[in-house]
């Protein structure tokens, strides 16, 4: 199950230090040794149910706090929290987070570094923002995630389809379902995983970036070094960027393109990382940021000391083509540095790439998790890993499309 790919040892690092008590919108299994009580609600973006089954929660236990690392529910959870009296970040300054229109905005007020960007609600108004920003632009839907949606497009003949790629995808944005076209930042992408505690932010790692080429977005790799040099370089945009949304506290990761070097902002996220990311840093560098994600939340000073310095990294498997999974193992050995080879896909099951209308979800494998001294000596170890590791695919009949689904 893809939840537990990739957010199991959160609340497992969580349940190590509280009673947990969930709200899931489906009845729990994984998770069921880590709760100690839960109320499924269908629907968590439904407020009024949301509320209700916090309250519900609230009298059967003293609650402390309240958290999630969903990007769809950050909104609906802070008001929660408010109806609740639990300690949160105004819902504006999360909403501030999910709509990227008003990030940008904020960012522009506050002189934070960042890109360009014009809302557009047609065609003819993509095409009239990308003349004025000028070529490549990045069209991407004002509030999602997880790079959906998101294309750059190089020229005005690429435009009508980028749109219709981009507006396509916006209908999973609660908070907004417009379009930006945005200045591409043509720079080395990383993102700076920040820990706010009443009102003070500590920059605690920063995570550097496999991406595919253009003219999608989709993330294959990312890897955390404890001794960074760019961390330095970009702590103070990454506070700044924190700072002008209004975020003051829980755990943030924050999108950064390094510019000739200099950082400007792609965008805030105001919750833990995905795609294994906080486990990274955890190896890294020994800091818990899941584990501060809830002290926060009850309003406890979180514990930041860095306990080691070495480096991680996760490579996210793929298939080079959509089609049925036929064939996939794994024929080498499991040495230490050979943290964790996890593959959430069976045999039989539909892959469906991005470019074939899928998303990274849809096609996504498992992954490799190497550490090592530093960041290159995990790169390779990385290398040694995929070659005992091998993956058919019958590709997809060109006259039918393959469903999107998920192991």
């Amino acid at each position: 199950m893809e939840a537990e790919a990739y957010r199991g040892s959160c609340l497992e690092s969580v349940a190590a230090a509280y009673d947990v008590v969930l709200i899931t919108s489906e009845e729990p299994s994984w998770e069921v040794p880590y709760i100690r009580d839960c109320v499924v609600v269908p629907d968590p973006t439904d407020q009024a149910a949301l509320s209700a089954a916090g309250r519900t929660l609230a009298d059967r236990y003293p609650l402390a706090g309240v958290v999630t690392w969903t990007e769809y529910y950050l909104v609906p959870v802070a008001r929660l929290a408010l109806h609740l009296g639990l300690p949160t970040n105004t819902p504006e300054a999360v909403q501030a987070c999910r709509n990227k229109s008003t990030a940008r905005a904020l960012f522009a007020r506050h002189g934070v570094p960042s890109a360009a960007s014009v809302t557009v609600r047609t065609r003819a108004e993509a095409q009239t923002a990308a003349d004025r920003i000028g070529y490549p632009v990045v069209l991407k839907p004002a509030a999602h995630a997880a790079s959906l949606g998101v294309i750059r497009a190089d020229e005005p003949e690429q435009l009508p389809g980028a749109y219709e790629f981009a507006h396509r995808a916006t209908g999973g944005g609660l908070e907004s379902r417009s379009v930006l076209v945005e200045e591409y930042l043509d720079g080395p992408e990383v993102s700076v995983e920040c820990v706010t505690y009443r009102g003070e932010t500590t920059v605690v790692a920063v995570t550097r970036k496999t991406v595919s080429a253009p003219p999608l977005f989709e993330e294959l790799a990312h890897a955390v070094d404890a001794a960074d040099p760019l961390l330095d370089v970009v702590a103070p945009a990454a506070k700044a960027a924190i700072r002008a949304l209004g975020i003051t506290a829980g755990v943030s990761h924050v999108e950064i393109r390094l510019v000739d070097g200099r950082p400007r902002i792609v965008e805030v996220n105001g919750r833990l990382a995905g795609d294994m990311i906080s486990h990274l840093v955890h190896l890294a560098t020994g800091v818990d940021l899941p584990r501060a994600a809830a002290d926060i939340a009850c309003d406890l000073t979180p514990d930041l000391t860095p306990t080691r310095s070495s480096a991680a990294m996760i490579h996210l498997i793929y298939p080079d083509t959509s089609g049925t999974l036929t064939h996939l193992h794994y024929d080498g050995p499991h040495p230490p540095w050979l943290e964790r080879a996890h593959f959430h896909r069976a045999l039989g099951d539909r892959l469906l790439l991005p470019a074939d209308g899928g998303d990274p979800f849809t096609a996504r494998i498992g992954y490799l998790i190497t550490t090592a001294p530093t960041a290159t000596a995990a790169a390779t170890r990385i290398e040694t890993a995929l070659g005992h590791l091998s993956v058919r695919v019958e590709p997809a009949s060109p006259d039918r499309d393959l469903p999107d689904t998920h192991a």
